[in-house]
C-alpha cells in the first residue's frame, strides 16, 4: 500500500544482504572444532541465503523457519538475525521481529538498517514515539534514506506533530522525485489541518507524478466534493475506485492513514446514490483478461 513503504530489512529492499566468505579457522583452536564452527556458520549462510530469495518471491512462510535455522547455526551473526527479524515483520508477528531485530542490533549497533527495521516494527504495533525513537536513531547513520524519512513522517503524524511530519515527507520527495506518496501524505496532513486548499495542491502534484494514483484520486475527489464541486468530486470518485475499489472501505483508508477529517468526508461522498451505483457496477465487473506472456 502507498502509505506503508515497507522496509523489508532494507536486507533485501536495498540490496544490503551478502553472503560472507567462508569462515577461516584460527590457529589456536582445535582443529576439529574449526571445521565444525566453519561449516556451521556456512550452512546457516546458505539457508540464509536461500531465505533471501524466497522472500523476493514473497513466500515467506517458507522463508521463515530457514532464517530461523541459519540464526540457530550462526548465533553471533547480525545478518541473519536482522533477515529473520524483517521476515518476521512480514509475516505480522511483531513482537518476535522486534525481539530478533534487538538481538541483531546487540551485535551490530552502528548498523542503521536494523534500527529503520525497528522503527517500522514499533510503528506497526502504534508505538509510535518508540518508532519516532529508532528512526531518528537510524537516520543519524544514514540521513539520506527516503523509505526511513518517509516512515518518520507517518510517525509524527500519527503523533499529530504535523508540522514535523511534512517536514520529513518534504525530505524525503527532495530525494526521490517520484516518491509521491510523500507528497499524498502531505495532503493527507494538511487536509487533517483544517488547509484543504493546500491539501488539494498536494495530491494533484501527486496525480501528476504518477496518473493511476488512486489514493491521491479519490482524496482529491473527495475535497472537490466538499468544497461544493459536485460533479466533478463524483467523476473523480468513481475513476479512483475504479483503479483500485480497496479505497471504497474505511479499514483500508485507515491503514493507509487516512484522518478522521478526510475519512468522514469519503464517507459523505460514498453514501451519495450516484457513487453506490457507481461502486456497484465496479464491484460487478469482470476481472480484466489475462494476457499470454
Amino acid at each position: 500500500m502507498p502509505n506503508r513503504i515497507p522496509l523489508l530489512s532494507l536486507v533485501l529492499a536495498l540490496g544490503l544482504w551478502t553472503m560472507p566468505e567462508p569462515v577461516v579457522a584460527q590457529a589456536l583452536l582445535p582443529y576439529t572444532l574449526q571445521i565444525d564452527s566453519a561449516q556451521l556458520e556456512q550452512t546457516a549462510l546458505s539457508l540464509a541465503e536461500e531465505a533471501v530469495q524466497l522472500a523476493r518471491l514473497q513466500q515467506y512462510e517458507l522463508a521463515v523457519p530457514r532464517a530461523e535455522l541459519a540464526t540457530q547455526l550462526a548465533p553471533k551473526n547480525a545478518q541473519t538475525w536482522t533477515l529473520l527479524g524483517s521476515l518476521y515483520l512480514q509475516v505480522e508477528q511483531f513482537d518476535k521481529g522486534i525481539v530478533a531485530l534487538g538481538q541483531a542490533q546487540s551485535l551490530a549497533p552502528e548498523n542503521s538498517s536494523i534500527k529503520f527495521a525497528l522503527g517500522e516494527a514499533h510503528f506497526r504495533q502504534a508505538r509510535y514515539d518508540k518508532a519516532v525513537e529508532y528512526l531518528q536513531a537510524g537516520l543519524k547513520l544514514k540521513p539520506d534514506t527516503p523509505g526511513a524519512l518517509f516512515d518518520l513522517g507517518n510517525a509524527f503524524y500519527k503523533l499529530k506533530r504535523f508540522d514535523r511530519a511534512i517536514a520529513q515527507y518534504e525530505k524525503a520527495f527532495a530525494l526521490e522525485k517520484n516518491l509521491w506518496p510523500a507528497i499524498n501524505n502531505i495532503g493527507l496532513v494538511k487536509y487533517e489541518m483544517g488547509d484543504v486548499d493546500g491539501a488539494i495542491k498536494r495530491w494533484e502534484q501527486a496525480i501528476a507524478i504518477d496518473n493511476k494514483a488512486a489514493e491521491a484520486m479519490l482524496a482529491l475527489a473527495v475535497a472537490f466534493y466538499t468544497k461544493g464541486d459536485k460533479e466533478k468530486g463524483l467523476a473523480m470518485g468513481e475513476a479512483a475506485l475504479k483503479l483500485d475499489k480497496r479505497y471504497a472501505t474505511v479499514e483500508y483508508l485507515k491503514e493507509n492513514l487516512w484522518g478522521d477529517r478526510l475519512i468522514a468526508d469519503t464517507q459523505k461522498l460514498l453514501a451519495t446514490p450516484e457513487m453506490k451505483a457507481a461502486l456497484a457496477k465496479i464491484q460487478d465487473a469482470p476481472p480484466p483478461p489475462q494476457t499470454s506472456p
